[in-house]
C-alpha cells in the first residue's frame, strides 16, 4: 500500500515534464533583472565603467521521474475448496451422524435400567474348648479367605447362572425385543446366558476387608431385587455346602480313629485272654502275692517248730526223743516246701491245673510270665485310654457337627431402586463422540500428511 501511494504521488511531476525537444522548440524567456545577491549593496561599480545586467545561467535539467515498479495482482479472497468441502462432509458423516444415531437410540430406544445392590461377607464360628482338650487328636478345619475366593468366583460362573435361570427365568426377565442392543436376544442357551450375566451383574470384592457386593441390573427394579436376593440364597447355600463337608471330613476322621481304637483295644484284650488260657493264671500280680502268703506262713510254722525242737533240747531232753524226731522232721518238710515256693518265682515252674506244687512241668518261671502279663497290661492300659480318648474326640466332632461354622452373614440387603442408573446416556455420547472425533482428527492428519508428500 505505500508503494502504491509512492507512485501516485510521483505521478504528477511526472507528467508535467517536457522532452529536451520541447525545450528548444519553446521560446526562450526574457532576461530580467538578477536577483540581488547579498553584499550587493556593498559593492563598488567599477571606476569609469557602468553597472552590466549579469548573464543569465540556463537552468539544470529536470531530472527524470522513474518508472514505477511493477506490483503483483492482489490475491483473491479464500474460498472452500473440494477438499475442504470432502473434509467437512466426512466429519458429518463419521463424527455427527454416528452421534445423532447414538443419542436417537439411547434417549428413544434403550430401555432404562435399575440397579439392585447386596453386599455380604464369609464369617467363621470359632470352635469351643471342647475340640481343643482333646490335645489335637481331632481338630475341624476353620474358615479362611479361599472360601470368600471360591464364593466371588462362583458368583461369576456358569453354575451360579443355571441355578438362577431355573428360578427366576432369565430369558424373561431380560428378553427386550426393542433394545436388541442391551436386551438379551434371541440366543437363550447357557453359554449366552452366562455371558450377558457378566454384563448384568458385576462382583466387586475387597480382599483386604474379605467383604463382598454385589450389583444387578435389571429392566425392572422388582426382577433386579429377585435376582440379588437369589444370589444371596444360593451364595449362602453353597458356603454351607462347603461348611457340611468340612464338618463331615472332620466328623469321618474322628469315626476312623475310634474304629481303630477299638480294634486295638479288642486285639489287646484277646491277647490278655489267651495268656491266661496258656498259663492257667487270671492275674499273676494275685497269684504270686497269694503264694508270697503261702511262704509267709511257712516261714511262721517253720520258726514254731524251730522253737519248740529247741524248747525240747532245753528241757534236758534227748535228741532221740520221739517228740524230736517228729519235730525234725516237719521242720525239714517245711523247708522243702519253702525252697519249693520261692523255685516258682526264680527258675521253676508255676503249678499248672491240677499239678502238684513244685512239679517243674510249667514252661516259663513266674518272672517271665509276670513280665510278658504286664506288657500285655501295658497295651491293654494304652489301648483302653485311645478308645476313651477317640470316642470323646467323636462325641465332640458329632457335636460341632451340628453347627454352624460358616455361613454367610449380609451387610447390605438387596436394595430396591426408585431411579434408573443405567444406561448413562450423556457419558456415553461423550465417550463415543470422543473417540470418533480423535478418528477423524487423526484421518484427516494423515490425509493432508501424503497430500503433502506428493
Amino acid at each position: 500500500m505505500e508503494d502504491a501511494k509512492q507512485v501516485q504521488q510521483a505521478a504528477p511531476g511526472a507528467a508535467s515534464t517536457t522532452s529536451p525537444a520541447e525545450k528548444a522548440a519553446a521560446p526562450a524567456p526574457k532576461p530580467g533583472p538578477a536577483p540581488a545577491q547579498p553584499g550587493a549593496a556593498a559593492a563598488k561599480p567599477a571606476a569609469g565603467k557602468p553597472a552590466q545586467p549579469a548573464a543569465a545561467k540556463p537552468a539544470p535539467p529536470a531530472p527524470t521521474a522513474a518508472k514505477p515498479a511493477s506490483l503483483p495482482p492482489p490475491a483473491p479472497y479464500a474460498t472452500p475448496r473440494k477438499r475442504h468441502w470432502m473434509l467437512l462432509l466426512v466429519f458429518v458423516i463419521w463424527v455427527l451422524a454416528p452421534m445423532a444415531g447414538v443419542g436417537w437410540y439411547l434417549y428413544t430406544v434403550a430401555k432404562d435400567q435399575y440397579a439392585s445392590h447386596v453386599g455380604f461377607s464369609v464369617r467363621t464360628e470359632e470352635i469351643g474348648s471342647a475340640i481343643e482338650l482333646l490335645g489335637g487328636i481331632t481338630q475341624l478345619s476353620g474358615s479362611s479367605s479361599s472360601d470368600t475366593d471360591i464364593l466371588f468366583e462362583f458368583i461369576q460362573s456358569q453354575q451360579m447362572v443355571r441355578a438362577i435361570n431355573a428360578e427366576l427365568d432369565l430369558a424373561a426377565i431380560y428378553s427386550a425385543p426393542e433394545d436388541p442392543y442391551f436386551g438379551l436376544g434371541d440366543d437363550t442357551r447357557i453359554e449366552a446366558l452366562a455371558e450377558y450375566w457378566q454384563r448384568m451383574v458385576k462382583v466387586f470384592y475387597d480382599r483386604s476387608s474379605g467383604l463382598i457386593e454385589v450389583r444387578v441390573v435389571a429392566f425392572d427394579p422388582v426382577n433386579a431385587q429377585k435376582i440379588a436376593r437369589a444370589i444371596f440364597a444360593t451364595s449362602s447355600a453353597m458356603i454351607n455346602q462347603l461348611s457340611t463337608i468340612a464338618r463331615s471330613d472332620a466328623t469321618r476322621y474322628a469315626e476312623e480313629e475310634l474304629e481303630r481304637a477299638q480294634e486295638r483295644l479288642k486285639a489287646t484284650r484277646q491277647a490278655t485272654t489267651a495268656f491266661r488260657n496258656r498259663t492257667g493264671i487270671i492275674d499273676p500280680q494275685a497269684d504270686i502275692q497269694g503264694q508270697m502268703g503261702v511262704v509267709n506262713a511257712l516261714q511262721s510254722q517253720l520258726a514254731e517248730a524251730l522253737v519248740s525242737r529247741q524248747t525240747l533240747l532245753d528241757s534236758a531232753t534227748s535228741a532221740s526223743d520221739p517228740r524230736v524226731t517228729q519235730l525234725d522232721g516237719r521242720i525239714e518238710a517245711i523247708r522243702k516246701q519253702i525252697t519249693a515256693e520261692r523255685s516258682q518265682f526264680g527258675g521253676a515252674s508255676g503249678p499248672a491245673p491240677g499239678e502238684a506244687v513244685g512239679d517243674g512241668t510249667s514252661e516259663s518261671a513266674y518272672s517271665t510270665l509276670l513280665e510278658e502279663y504286664e506288657s500285655l497290661e501295658v497295651d491293654r492300659e494304652f489301648a483302653e485310654k485311645s478308645f476313651l480318648s477317640s470316642l470323646a474326640a467323636r462325641d465332640a466332632a458329632v457335636a460341632e457337627a451340628q453347627r454352624q461354622l460358616r455361613y454367610l452373614a449380609s451387610y447390605i440387603d438387596p436394595t430396591l431402586a426408585e431411579t434408573p442408573e443405567y444406561p448413562r446416556r450423556i457419558e456415553l455420547l461423550l465417550i463415543i463422540g470422543g473417540i470418533l472425533f480423535l478418528t477423524w482428527c487423526v484421518g484427516a492428519m494423515i490425509y493432508y500428511s501424503l497430500r503433502d508428500r506428493r
